[in-house]
């Protein structure tokens, strides 16, 4: 089959920082299926992952964690999908189902916690394999292309939203408006009428669509808000962006961070935090980690019930580099995803 694989350290410029190769199909295990991809999401992870922010446990390794198709080969103890199911993974590959942390409920918080695309190959590739229990069918009303963001950017957006406790309503801020804010807005407004909903963003192109979607306020961090925020949910790489919005938070405020790692050349914002006016009157900063499976089956079904479609931009298998580079660049409107038929 071909793939493209990561296989080691490089910039994503040009070309030449995925390899497109052929690859050996993959068998499955006992209780694992082999699906064949149509569609993949493109993620900031993986930049993180080729720009050695976020280093694979291994080379060559296939990225890509939003991975949709149908399924072609089981193994003899799969009992929950048959020979072609549309089905799809996101960025939970497996967790050990024994430590105290996946006994609660938060298998995002395992030890052992693997990672698509990353700790196990991904969906940049014409065939992936996963055991059954980390696989999920994908509601019949979208399309292989508009199901692959809800894997990542729709699920985690969905579990900040949840980690806000911001209820089903009260001013949500946004910060930072790509794959997962759209999406995270998109629900808000189908699902949560009550919850105002506030961007922040630094591109035109991203304000835009804030307001096509139906945003109650857009802008920039610095500038004045009309009213005060009960929650805000950060996406961004950068550490002055979110930190900034602690100011427009009402006391007991929160925000939830949503994202893998920050950048080292922004790190100073941290220390120009006025304590009585940005966390004083218990305001709390809390991170995201990973995802569940639950975070997952609960935002497809959202998604089918409300019919919460992402915005997106198609790129051909040949082109995934494209993709990545214009990902990295800002060159992007709601979420990319790459097409393999």
């Amino acid at each position: 089959m071909k793939a493209w694989v990561i296989e080691g350290v490089s910039e994503v410029k040009g070309k030449g920082f995925l390899k497109l190769v052929e690859f050996p199909v993959p068998e499955p295990d006992e209780k694992e299926l082999v699906i064949k991809v149509y569609a993949c999401g493109v993620c900031h992870t993986e930049l993180d992952e080729i720009e050695g922010r976020a280093k694979p446990p291994f080379y060559p390794v296939i990225p890509g964690h939003q991975v949709v198709g149908k399924v072609v080969k089981v193994g003899s103890g799969v009992r929950r999908f048959k020979l072609g199911d549309v089905v799809g993974a996101g960025w939970i590959f497996s967790s050990c189902q024994k430590c105290r942390y996946c006994k609660e409920g938060l298998e995002n918080l395992c030890p052992d916690f693997k990672a698509t695309g990353k700790d196990a190959h991904g969906g940049y590739a014409e065939f992936f394999k996963i055991h059954e229990d980390y696989a999920f069918s994908i509601p019949e009303s979208l399309s292989f292309e508009e199901a692959a963001p809800l894997f990542c950017a729709g699920a985690i957006g969905y579990r900040s939203l949840k980690l806000t406790g911001i209820g089903d309503r009260g001013n949500l801020g946004l910060v930072g408006f790509g794959a997962s804010g759209h999406l995270v807005l998109k629900l808000v407004k189908a699902a949560y009428p009550e919850i105002k909903v506030f961007v922040f963003s630094h591109t035109e192109k991203n304000k835009r669509l804030a307001k096509e979607l139906g945003a109650f306020w857009v802008g920039a961090v610095g500038d004045e808000v009309p009213e005060l925020l009960d929650a805000v949910i950060d996406t961004t790489p950068v550490w002055g962006a979110p930190f900034g919005t602690l100011r427009y938070l009402r006391p007991g405020g929160r925000l939830v961070i949503n994202a893998i790692r920050k950048e080292d050349k922004d790190k100073a914002a941290l220390l120009e935090l006025d304590y009585s006016r940005d966390l004083w009157m218990e305001k709390e900063v809390k991170s995201v980690a990973n995802v569940c499976r639950d975070d997952i089956k609960d935002f497809l079904e959202l998604a089918a019930r409300y019919r919460v479609v992402p915005e997106i931009e198609v790129y051909s298998f040949e082109d995934a580099e494209r993709a990545l580079f214009d990902l990295k660049f800002r060159k992007s409107r709601g979420a990319k995803v790459l097409r393999l038929y």
